[in-house]
């Protein structure tokens, strides 16, 4: 696949989506320069960035709208370090260890449309790189389950909703967990793009709580 992507960078040169230097989708300057979030949210969600940086949300929209899948593998290797320093607190101080990331999923109709789930491409990345550093399965820092957390409602798009009330009004429902027995009394770690209100991924919480989850923390591109 490296040797494959070798070839594309090629034929199809990469530039970034900012200042358009060649070599990547988000070079390191411009990833450097990203606003970090600084909104108020629950203190169980780490955001990493203000969405409200332009690079950010157009970061997140190429990768969503646009197909550039590496733009995932680019967030992944920003959000892995700050995972495994959330993971060493979270672990002296709340016992939180040996945790399964599962990504927020889409409903069928819009993975089907989109052709891929950008939270799970995240969360694959994360994992490639957790084996890299950790070649020895006693070593690394977590699992990910993939067949767990299911969207079984697709109601209004969130984005277009700004109330917190009507936001989870809408999200109620949306959520199901298949394969209990995967997370029973598991530490778990949500992973999605953007948290504006928190509504989802309370609504995930609360489902995944319900189906024997242990602790829930969750991480996120942008806030």
């Amino acid at each position: 696949m490296d040797f494959l992507n070798t070839i594309l960078d090629i034929v199809f040169p990469v530039n970034c989506i900012s200042c358009k230097e060649k070599g990547s989708e988000l070079c390191i300057k411009c990833i450097t320069s990203l606003r970090e979030a600084e909104r108020e949210c629950a203190d169980w969600i780490f955001p990493l960035f203000d969405y409200r940086d332009p690079v950010v949300k157009k970061a997140i929209w190429f990768l969503k709208y646009k197909g550039k899948k590496r733009l995932a593998k680019i967030l992944g290797e920003i959000l892995y370090p700050r995972i495994l320093e959330e993971l060493s607190d979270l672990s002296q101080l709340k016992n939180f260890r040996e945790p399964i990331l599962i990504p927020i999923p889409l409903s069928k109709s819009r993975q089907r449309e989109r052709g891929f789930n950008q939270a799970m491409l995240i969360c694959e990345n994360l994992i490639k790189l957790d084996k890299d550093n950790y070649p020895s399965s006693k070593n690394k820092n977590f699992d990910l389950e993939k067949n767990v957390l299911i969207k079984i409602k697709n109601g209004e798009h969130q984005a277009r909703i700004e109330d917190r009330g009507k936001r989870l009004k809408n999200i109620i429902g949306s959520f199901a967990v298949k394969n209990k027995n995967l997370i029973y009394k598991r530490n778990i770690i949500l992973i999605d793009d953007v948290t504006t209100t928190g509504a989802t991924l309370e609504e995930a919480k609360r489902v995944l709580k319900q189906a024997g989850a242990k602790k829930i923390v969750a991480f996120t591109i942008a806030h």
